[in-house]
């Protein structure tokens, strides 16, 4: 006989799988996935390695989003096939077992359920991510070089690919800034919510009297630009320097003016590119940059519009989104979700799963109520 409690939470497993694999179509995705395969099948697909890099992460994304539903339907089968044989055996240890796998498979379909809230107009993009340094002098600055280390290592754990754009080094330790972009499929909207200022607060190893700061950092998630975009900048409308790429201390690590600053003329924005090896390389790389931001800010400007109409005046949901404690407590803090966990070292290690799962489904949630 099937325990209730047990009856109930596999019927409820079964119904987020199916609605699910309703919202991302499975018929669709193995659609996607035999098109992928018969472009990654082309021999004259690596001609451009550019687009040969698109084709094969986003063909690996969907094959590895479709292996893991069909992985949970399976273990959602065997489940439920062990705990009929605790039963009927009266095994205890079947039965812990049974326990334990069912926690394991409703957190794996917590977690495929997040993917199906992502649905924004640039969600299924790569990200491109820009960490500043903000108040706190020497620490701020040593906080920023943490966060990029916290994310870069997120990327590495999932498998993802990065590339560092531009780093711009600060005088005493740690960054000014640093652009980078992750290359997988719907890493925009997945990280998105990270957007806006972090706050660390610790004993300053760089105080001698070591006393606690507080420092801060503003972190900025764009899409990264595709070709059907259309953001098209005239040469009128830029005007490139050129300069020797600096590293740690300001010492300079190349005798060419290889990197590349780019200022676009009616906006303001500014934006640069050091870590190519070539002039070339570094224009083209800071190009993309300000393509994102230009993209960026076209979809704001169409969210202002929207928001106009609606009435709403509230303001960005980003800033001030995550405090670091590492004194006189140990704790990481979400205060838009009220997400924590205790353990700082982890967290700034790329353990921030919860973080962005949490920060989704209140977005989701926030969007719903507008």
């Amino acid at each position: 006989m099937v325990a209730p409690d047990f009856a109930e939470a596999l019927k409820a497993l079964r119904s987020t799988m199916e609605s699910i694999e309703a919202v991302l179509d499975l018929d669709s995705l193995r659609a996607d996935i035999a098109a992928l395969e018969e472009q990654a099948a082309d021999p004259t697909l690596w001609d451009d390695q550019e687009n040969a890099q698109q084709v094969t992460s986003k063909l690996s994304f969907l094959q590895g989003q479709l292996r893991k539903i069909e992985e949970l339907r399976g273990r959602i089968d065997d489940v439920e096939v062990m705990h009929e044989l605790a039963e009927s055996e009266d095994d205890s240890d079947t039965r812990a077992e049974v326990e334990t796998e069912l926690v394991s498979v409703g957190k794996a379909v917590d977690e495929l359920e997040v993917r199906t809230l992502l649905s924004g107009e640039y969600d299924a993009r790569e990200a491109m991510v820009n960490i500043r340094a903000e108040a706190g002098g020497v620490d701020a600055a040593d906080f920023a070089e943490q966060l990029q280390r916290m994310y870069i290592r997120w990327a590495e754990r999932k498998g993802y690919p990065t590339e560092v754009l531009d780093t711009s080094y600060a005088e005493e330790a740690g960054i000014k800034s640093t652009t980078f972009t992750i290359k997988a499929p719907y890493a925009y909207g997945t990280l998105s919510v990270e957007q806006g200022t972090h706050r660390m607060v610790r004993i300053s190893p760089y105080d001698n009297q070591g006393r606690r700061q507080t420092s801060f950092a503003g972190v900025e998630v764009l899409p990264v630009v595709e070709q059907t975009d259309h953001i098209e900048i005239p040469e009128n409308e830029i005007r490139i320097d050129v300069f020797r790429s600096s590293g740690p201390g300001g010492q300079s690590v190349n005798t060419t003016d290889s990197a590349v600053r780019i200022t676009h003329l009616p906006t303001g924005i500014v934006v640069s590119c050091q870590n190519e090896k070539s002039q070339i390389q570094n224009r083209a790389a800071a190009m993309r940059v300000l393509q994102a931001r230009l993209l960026a800010r076209r979809k704001e400007e169409e969210q202002a519009k929207m928001n106009a109409l609606k009435g709403d005046s509230a303001g960005s949901w980003g800033n001030q989104m995550r405090s670091y404690v590492l004194q006189p407590y140990q704790m990481v803090k979400d205060l838009r979700t009220d997400h924590e966990v205790g353990n700082p070292t982890a967290v700034l290690d790329g353990d921030i799963d919860g973080f962005i799962e949490a920060g989704i489904r209140w977005r989701k949630q926030q969007e719903q109520q507008q």
